[in-house]
């Protein structure tokens, strides 16, 4: 009998597993007092760090290079922040049947933040795409969204997501300002950075853990778990899949509107149907305050979601047949050249 591998069966990303031990944690063990003080310092703390880390491996070299290929990255960003949080506004209308307040507006946060980077690029590679572009698409999100999303939330979500002219504040001085010190001073820790990029990568990751922690901690002091039923968690799950299946329709089908060729039209879906749960958690701790815990509740679902997704489909591209294009020969023969598609220029 042949053994199933279950992990290339169900591509569940092992640190979504970690995201969720980290809420149980949190559920059973909830920072409180003091402790609940000292988490929220680190947490703080950590956010400045990782964007701090962002700073200092964007290349400004290759986001320049990047700008090349501009009309595929204002289709990634158009898809990011406006296609998505359109459809996001025009989900306010399945409360409450569907969704309740505090979950819409999580859902319409999730709508307004980055996309991913390293997962775009993995899904494209896998599928034969411009993984180049992919590269840059996902490093210009995510550069735009540090001032993008904040101002997309103050103005969308307003007073219901806690917002107010601080919030704007605690943005720069906590997101940006991090970001352009570590842009600054790639010159002289760029190196470093791309040394111990695995080592980082785990700080990364950890900042995150505890911002998970942080707000999950805070959202069980204040019960606002008792507002979520399971019928709402699957009402939510259920919008959250006609909402990526739409995405994914859409920047497939409108990039071959627009007449790209196949390995962009296949960066373009997965930098354009994506958000960053990464860039996502530390902006919701920073805008939300004690609510964000049922805030990054959507965006959570929402990231697991679009990598088993991403995943099956990133695998059925892979076996897409290649082209053949007849090329001319120096010495007067015909012959042909096997490849995957042109790039627009």
């Amino acid at each position: 009998m042949k053994r199933l591998h279950w992990p290339s069966r169900i591509p569940i990303d092992p640190y979504i597993l970690l995201l969720l031990g980290t809420v149980g944690l949190a559920a059973l063990l909830p920072a409180r007092g003091t402790g609940a003080d000292i988490a929220s310092g680190a947490s703080t703390a950590a956010v400045a760090l990782l964007f701090f880390l962002y700073g200092a491996r964007l290349s400004t070299r290759e986001a320049l290079d990047g700008l090349k290929h501009w009309r595929l990255h204002v289709t990634v960003l158009a898809c990011t922040f406006v296609v998505f949080p359109v459809l996001g506004l025009a989900a306010r209308g399945l409360v409450p049947v569907f969704l309740t307040d505090p979950l819409y507006q999580g859902l319409l946060f999730l709508t307004l933040v980055p996309s991913t980077i390293q997962s775009s690029i993995a899904f494209t590679s896998i599928a034969r795409g411009n993984v180049p572009a992919a590269i840059c698409a996902g490093s210009f999100s995510s550069l735009v969204g540090i001032v993008v999303t904040p101002l997309l939330a103050a103005t969308l979500l307003g007073g219901s997501g806690g917002f107010s002219a601080d919030s704007v504040v605690k943005i720069v001085l906590q997101l940006l300002v991090p970001f352009v010190a570590g842009q600054l001073l790639r010159r002289w820790i760029g190196s470093f950075v791309a040394r111990h990029r695995k080592v980082l990568g785990l700080v990364d990751r950890g900042s995150i853990l505890l911002v998970v922690y942080t707000a999950f901690s805070a959202g069980v002091v204040q019960g606002v778990w008792h507002q979520v039923s399971p019928a709402r968690l699957g009402g939510l799950l259920a919008v959250e899949a006609v909402l990526l299946a739409v995405m994914l329709l859409l920047t497939w089908y409108g990039a071959k509107a627009l007449r790209f060729g196949r390995e962009d039209r296949i960066a373009i879906q997965f930098a354009g149907s994506k958000k960053s749960l990464a860039a996502g958690l530390p902006m919701a701790s920073v805008l939300f305050g004690a609510e964000a815990s049922l805030a990054v509740l959507p965006l959570m679902l929402f990231h697991q979601m679009q990598l088993m997704v991403c995943a099956v489909i990133a695998k059925r591209r892979s076996r897409d047949p290649v082209e053949e294009v007849t090329v001319p020969d120096p010495a007067g023969r015909s012959g042909t050249e096997v490849g995957t598609g042109t790039r627009s220029g």
